[in-house]
């Protein structure tokens, strides 16, 4: 997740908060738990959710065939994150 945009954000829980290509915080963010060393199937779903993906999405975001670029680009298209204007 850490390779994908998201920067770690502790507190009661583990929190991911993603940030565009740019370096600018959205709204989208996960978190998990600090007792689970593993995550359930249902808790991976949950994750999934919260990042605007679809869990068969999301495990190509996790094993790497997505990029940043193409997960940031679905998150432009599903409407929840606005799109990033150049930099000149």
């Amino acid at each position: 997740m850490l390779k994908k945009g998201f920067r770690r954000r502790e507190g009661d829980h583990h929190y991911y908060d993603y940030f565009n290509t740019q370096g600018k915080k959205t709204a989208v963010f996960t978190k998990t738990s600090h007792s689970h060393t593993e995550i359930s199937a249902s808790g991976i779903s949950l994750v999934a959710k919260q990042c605007k993906l679809s869990r068969q999405t999301f495990d190509m975001l996790v094993d790497c065939p997505l990029s940043q670029q193409e997960y940031e680009t679905l998150l432009i298209l599903g409407g929840h994150v606005s799109p990033v204007t150049p930099v000149e």
